[in-house]
C-alpha cells in the first residue's frame, strides 16, 4: 500500500494505480520550477519549490487549469512555468545524485574541501 496520496487540485480525482506509482517516482525527484508529465493517465506535475509554490497535480482533464494557474500566480518570478509542452516523464538526471556527489557521499575518498567542524 502507497503512503502517498494524489488528487487533482481542481476536481479532487485520484490516479489509476499504474500513475500513482509514477507519481509517486516524481516525488523523489529534487527540481526546481519543472513540469513532469505522468502515464499512463497523463497527470501533469509542478515541481515549484522555493518562490514558486509546493508541488501540484492535475489530472489530464485540468492540466490547462494547473498551467493557466501557475502562469497567472508565478509568471513574473521567472520563466520556468512559461515552459511549453511537451513535458519529460522523468527528469534527464537527478539532483540528489548530483549533491551527493558534490557532498562526497558514496565514495570511499575523503572530500577535504567540505570541513565538517565549520
Amino acid at each position: 500500500m502507497s503512503s502517498y496520496i494524489f488528487r487533482c487540485q481542481f476536481c479532487d480525482a485520484k490516479p489509476d494505480p499504474l500513475t500513482q506509482v509514477s507519481l509517486e517516482k516524481t516525488v523523489v525527484e529534487v527540481t526546481f520550477g519543472a513540469y513532469i508529465d505522468a502515464m499512463p493517465e497523463k497527470w501533469l506535475v509542478w515541481h515549484g519549490h522555493g518562490p514558486y509554490g509546493p508541488p501540484r497535480y492535475a489530472c489530464n482533464e485540468h492540466r490547462g487549469d494547473l498551467v493557466a494557474y501557475l502562469r497567472n500566480h508565478y509568471g513574473a518570478i521567472g520563466p520556468h512555468p512559461w515552459k511549453k509542452p511537451p513535458y519529460p516523464t522523468k527528469l534527464g538526471r537527478s539532483d540528489r545524485a548530483e549533491r551527493k556527489v558534490s557532498l562526497g557521499k558514496g565514495s570511499s575518498m575523503p572530500n577535504w574541501s567540505k570541513n565538517p567542524s565549520s
